[in-house]
């Protein structure tokens, strides 16, 4: 029998992370999830009965020790790592004309450098297992929009997964950026919880896409997934 895979998330507490842990805990897969919030954590763990295989994970997505951390914990206690989903992401839902630099500091640093700090932790073991690398982007990194410098970082996102797959695809390790359009997630509770008029996918349609993609056989590459809800122009 094969052993069943593990899977890190970042990010993995609510929303999309959270969406795919438990559908690839439910296929008998083994999952361990990060996040800043202990509290978080704790409740997404008990909610689903603290199962075995189960691994939660405080820490921040770019703090480079943080991260290493994460995958030593995994690997030790799983015995292997077949995957990573760069999910950690926030925004601060302002322009380049009227937001706080400070608060783009810490949007930068969690979404291009944290994802660029899971690969480089990750990679030795993927290599092993000829595992998989998955990068949460966003349509936003697709579409311009006017000063928002969030939509920048989605652009470094999407730049980042075709820079690592032409990196690793030569040691069998694949690599898919998933970029969603507006999603019913925690994404909008900087904007006082108000959601965008239209349709909305949900989480749980995001993670199917993202799980389907890490089910891909081996030797299929699947690298650029765009999901939209239907009605959204760009």
């Amino acid at each position: 029998m094969n052993e069943p895979s593990t899977t890190l998330i970042t990010g993995g507490g609510s929303g999309i992370g959270a969406a795919t842990a438990r559908r690839l805990l439910d296929r008998g897969e083994r999952v361990a999830v990060t996040g800043r919030g202990e509290d978080r954590l704790r409740a997404f763990a008990e909610e689903l009965g603290t199962p075995e295989a189960l691994l939660t994970l405080t820490g921040d997505a770019s703090d480079p020790a943080a991260v290493q951390a994460a995958v030593d914990a995994t690997v030790k206690r799983f015995g292997r790592l077949d995957a990573v989903v760069a999910n950690a992401g926030t925004a601060t839902h302002d322009t380049l004309a009227e937001g706080d630099p400070e608060g783009w500091r810490e949007m930068v640093l969690t979404n291009v450098l944290g994802p660029a700090l899971l690969i480089r932790a990750a990679l030795p073991a993927l290599k092993a297992t000829r595992g998989r690398i998955v990068l949460v982007g966003s349509v936003a990194g697709f579409v311009h929009t006017p000063g928002n410098l969030y939509g920048a970082t989605k652009w470094a996102v999407t730049g980042l997964a075709e820079n690592t797959r032409r990196m690793v695809t030569g040691d069998g390790v694949g690599v898919t950026l998933i970029a969603p359009g507006r999603v019913e997630t925690p994404f909008w509770d900087g904007l006082g919880g108000a959601l965008p008029d239209g349709l909305l996918l949900t989480a749980d349609q995001v993670a199917d896409s993202l799980v389907w993609a890490l089910g891909q056989p081996e030797g299929v590459d699947v690298n650029n997934v765009i999901i939209r809800p239907v009605g959204q122009p760009v």
